[in-house]
């Protein structure tokens, strides 16, 4: 019988670590002003968007044990996601939390992916 709590425990931990550790390509946000690009912003954490682990298939042990515990959602590509919510807006970031957790579950025997898309 797995410890899905403690195999959690840990991903979390090492995903949060890989999210910190990650440095994102700034952002630089500009506009034209008569032919000339002018830089109106930057944004240090990159681009914004979302990650997420994908955990197959949704009914499995892992799946189910997350689902008790009201983390993640029943995907409508099949399987089950639980979303990456720190680090603000940061693709990147959420991205490497994503793959260090997705890492540590496929370690311990459970069928999962990282996911992510631009905002």
């Amino acid at each position: 019988m797995q410890n899905f709590e403690a195999i959690w425990a840990k991903a979390e931990a090492v995903g949060r670590a890989a999210g910190v550790a990650c440095s994102p390509r700034p952002m630089v946000v500009g506009q034209y002003i008569n032919g000339v690009l002018q830089i109106v912003d930057v944004v240090d954490d990159g681009a914004c968007g979302f990650a997420w682990v994908k955990i197959r298939p949704a009914n499995s042990k892992m799946a189910r044990w997350l689902k008790a515990q009201n983390k993640g959602y029943k995907s409508y590509s099949g399987g089950w996601d639980v979303s990456i919510h720190e680090f603000g807006q940061s693709v990147e970031r959420k991205r490497a939390a994503a793959v260090a957790m997705a890492d540590v579950l496929r370690a311990n025997g459970i069928d999962a992916t990282p996911h992510d898309r631009l905002d």
